[in-house]
């Protein structure tokens, strides 16, 4: 990982205005003298490059999800302490840093390489550039969602521009301006790729660089369509992208031969933890061990109260694959209302549950979470709801089925204890009955359907769940005002790292006025 980065930081975005050149090369070794350059390797630098948030962790969990998105959403448990709202500016500045100097470089890289081949070697590699841009788009959505608007159309392009470093300082681009280049792009790839052949020398080759969906031609597919989807369902609200949201929704579920999306967990857009590198538990980074992000201090790993209530009220079959239970045996979870002496005090006394430790914190084999066949499920439920294109219970009941079968097939590959045993069905079909779960019972829709979300990504997508919960406001979260704070409630968005305010400070001002906590991006409508 280490050398990839430093391969990568030639295209770093965002460069001192005034940088020695002997400062940046210093910075930003030539990726020449590191590594052969061809797109082949390039793509499967895409892949690695953002890795450590994509899996489960140290850094991610504990550094920089936990304290932020795991806060806000209310997936964790949290003591409440002055100023909690105000997110902290290192960790965030790491995130960002990532995608400049991670998948944003090796991506300009692979495209430089590919324009450069000849026409029978695009023809030959073009797999390798729409995956790429396919994994590098998920990124960029995620970018956007936490900070709005952003450097991406001119970001990366310093070995492009030969080194002209104020040639090089990106402007920001508008997120809405953003996801329709993007949508527009992976309308053509999804085009593209249902009828793509690849010759069989670069199909092995392909499959040998790609550790996401191990080569698979309909994987990538169904990966490009449902992140469509996803992406099509975050800006429904927009008015300027609702009649595109509905005819675009409409043509990729009415057509699933020509615009597969997930459908199955045996189809679940994945990195394995395989060994020995991508472990979670035993890796030889200890940097990387997700026990250390969930045990660490003993806090965070505390189950939270709105989700264990949740639970708990609607005999949910996932309780005991996702938590155990407090000293006393029984399931409770930290009231985000209390005062943090009286918080203190039940964690103190092993009053309160904690995530399953065979499921998550000691589980070698916890997976990177991408896209699920539950999460697919759920935009399909609101799809329907929405524009009448299907049936919405169906979607929505195979989405909650779909979410319990994965954790408990999670829990299955841990070895901290013996797995638990699947739910029966009759268990499962009796919590779709239940008061908060029931889709005929109850008549706010979206807010079952975006409880099911933030249920189901939870932790272990949490950029996902915070972007939800912001778009539908669901579940109703309640949270104690911080009255001491100029933040006294939960933010709505990133502000921009200090980094990038000094290095790129004249395209700053474009975004200035707009760079708070509290200036929602632009789908977040509602």
């Amino acid at each position: 990982m280490k050398r990839i980065v430093l391969i990568a930081m030639i295209a770093l975005v965002t460069t001192l205005n005034g940088c020695r050149q002997s400062e940046l090369e210093e910075l930003y070794p030539d990726p020449g003298k590191t590594s052969k350059a061809t797109v082949e390797n390039f793509f499967a630098g895409v892949l690695q490059a953002p890795v450590i948030y994509v899996m489960p962790y140290y850094w991610r969990f504990f550094v920089v999800e936990s304290p932020t998105m795991g806060h806000y959403t209310q997936v964790l448990g949290w003591v409440n302490s002055e100023k909690q709202y105000i997110p902290d500016a290192s960790a965030l500045n790491d995130r960002w840093t990532n995608f400049y100097t991670g998948p944003m470089a090796q991506y300009r890289e692979l495209q430089k390489l590919y324009e450069e081949s000849s026409e029978v070697d695009k023809s030959d590699k073009r797999i390798f550039m729409l995956a790429a841009t396919i994994f590098f788009y998920d990124q960029t959505q995620q970018i956007v969602d936490m900070w709005g608007d952003i450097p991406w159309s001119e970001a990366g392009k310093l070995k492009t521009n030969l080194g002209d470093l104020n040639k090089s300082l990106p402007k920001y681009d508008k997120g809405e301006e953003i996801y329709t280049a993007m949508l527009d792009d992976l309308k053509n790839i999804a085009d593209e790729l249902a009828d793509i052949n690849v010759p069989a020398f670069y199909q092995n080759v392909f499959k040998s660089k790609d550790f996401l969906n191990d080569g698979d031609l309909t994987l990538w597919k169904k990966y490009c369509n449902s992140l469509r989807l996803r992406m099509l369902m975050r800006v429904s609200g927009v008015p300027s992208f609702q009649s595109r949201v509905q005819s675009e929704v409409a043509a990729i579920l009415g057509n699933p031969s020509k615009y597969p999306v997930v459908d199955n967990n045996n189809e679940n857009i994945m990195i394995d933890a395989k060994a020995p590198n991508l472990t979670t538990y035993d890796n030889p980074n200890s940097h990387w061990r997700i026990v250390d992000g969930f045990e660490t201090w003993g806090m965070y790993n505390l189950a939270p109260k709105a989700i264990i209530d949740h639970m708990v009220n609607n005999s949910d079959p996932r309780l005991p694959a996702m938590f155990d239970p407090n000293a006393d045996g029984d399931y409770v979870g930290l009231d985000p209302l209390e005062n943090s002496a009286d918080q203190n005090t039940k964690i103190s006394n092993g009053l309160i549950a904690r995530y399953d430790t065979a499921t998550f914190s000691r589980n070698n084999f916890f997976p990177g979470w991408v896209i699920t066949a539950a999460e697919v499920s759920f935009l399909k439920a609101e799809a329907y709801l929405k524009y009448s294109l299907g049936d919405a219970k169906a979607a929505y009941e195979t989405g909650v089925k779909q979410s319990i079968e994965l954790y408990y097939k999670i829990n299955s590959t841990g070895t901290f204890r013996a797995p638990l045993a699947s739910p029966d069905p009759a268990d499962i079909d009796a919590y779709l009955q239940q008061p908060g779960v029931s889709w005929d019972a109850n008549t706010d829709k979206i807010n079952l359907i975006g409880t099911q979300k933030w249920l189901n990504t939870g932790i272990s997508q949490m950029p996902q769940t915070w972007a939800e919960l912001r778009r539908l406001n669901k579940p109703d979260l309640q949270f104690m005002v911080d009255a001491g704070s100029d933040q006294p409630n939960p933010p709505v968005r990133f502000v921009l790292p200090d980094t990038e305010k000094k290095l790129n400070s004249e395209n700053y001002k474009a975004v200035q006025s707009t760079d708070n906590l509290k200036t929602k991006v632009f789908w977040d409508v509602d």
